[in-house]
């Protein structure tokens, strides 16, 4: 019997699911975003700006959808006389699952002007709540997802690179929904934000987070890099927030997956042309396809019980890649 991954005879919407605006430090304000965005097929954008959710309801339509979030901030206070390029740092984006969703974590330090201006109503609302006390630790950066999550947020780890961060560290986190493998901005600037070893090594070790790609974009020079690309029946707040939930997207810069399957202790994957089709798995093994003189577009990969799970990258001939949700084998066995 087929099981479909990626549900079979649904749209597949572009999102970038980390966006900064003039809401906080990005050069666009939401309505040229979305505009910028569109032009380039996107259908969603997750308004994610530094420690303050400002809604965007206005701007969903019948092609579009505004989802709520923010970007929130834990840094190491070790040493304490030392400058932000020495500290390590813990990004977290939080997109609302839920379009009436309020904030879980404040900061007084980033009410701007501009949301002065243009959102007394939201900056009353939050008047009598304290600064969020932070805690740079193991059991302080989980507190922060799991309370997110707790309270209807969908929890994303960004740019571990850029934030110095490594596995030691990310092992101690629980309670994030997916690790960004993709930064356009970070990856623009220098960073090597692209860290599948780092997402393996927290699937080994029973984390299971999906992966997705995102701009992250404060201004012309970080857009339009990664992007998820969702899986869902409509454009409606909460269908495609479910679908993030489930798993059904997966991330690129550039080639497409149409569709994902498995059948009969085989994953089959149908793509755009691909140079080079590569499985991982949660043991040493690999299953690697390479372009001959036809267009690679679709493969079929052997899977065992004892893989522990398996992922799927797809590589197009200018060194894009377009990364499947690692999917365990003890779901995917089941009856």
């Amino acid at each position: 019997m087929k099981k479909y991954l990626l549900p079979k005879g649904l749209p597949f919407y572009k999102a970038n699911l980390h966006c900064h605006s003039t809401a906080s430090d990005g050069e666009f304000t939401p309505e040229e975003l979305k505009a910028a965005y569109q032009a380039k097929g996107y259908s969603i954008i997750a308004y994610t700006d530094h420690e303050v959710m400002v809604p965007h309801h206005e701007l969903s339509d019948d092609h579009f959808l505004a989802l709520s979030g923010y970007e929130t901030e834990i840094m190491s206070d070790y040493p304490l006389d030392s400058s932000f390029k020495y500290r390590q740092t813990c990004h977290i984006c939080l997109i609302a699952l839920e379009p009436d969703a309020r904030q879980v974590y404040w900061t007084n330090v980033y009410v701007t002007k501009m949301l002065r201006d243009k959102h007394p109503e939201l900056v009353a609302s939050y008047a009598d709540v304290p600064d969020t006390k932070r805690v740079f630790s193991g059991e302080g950066i989980t507190d922060l997802m799991m309370t997110a999550r707790n309270n209807g947020f969908f929890v994303t780890y960004n740019h571990p690179y850029w934030s110095l961060a490594d596995y030691s560290m990310l092992s101690q986190y629980r309670g994030m929904h997916a690790l960004e493998i993709h930064n356009t901005g970070c990856s623009t600037g220098g960073f090597d934000e692209y860290d599948p070893a780092l997402l393996d090594a927290m699937l080994r070790n029973g984390q299971r987070v999906f992966c997705v790609a995102a701009d992250d974009n404060h201004g012309e020079r970080s857009q339009f890099g990664g992007w998820c690309m969702i899986c869902a029946q409509n454009l409606a707040y909460r269908i495609v927030t479910k679908a993030l939930e489930n798993g059904h997207f997966y991330a690129s810069t550039g080639p497409e997956i149409k569709e994902l399957w498995f059948e009969d202790g085989n994953l089959h994957l149908r793509c755009s042309p691909a140079a080079r089709i590569v499985a991982s798995f949660g043991i040493r093994k690999r299953v690697c396809l390479r372009k001959t003189d036809a267009d690679l577009t679709e493969a079929v990969i052997p899977v065992d019980k004892c893989d522990i799970y398996v992922r799927v990258t797809v590589w197009d001939e200018d060194h894009n890649h377009a990364d499947t949700n690692a999917y365990f084998t003890d779901t995917l066995f089941e009856d």
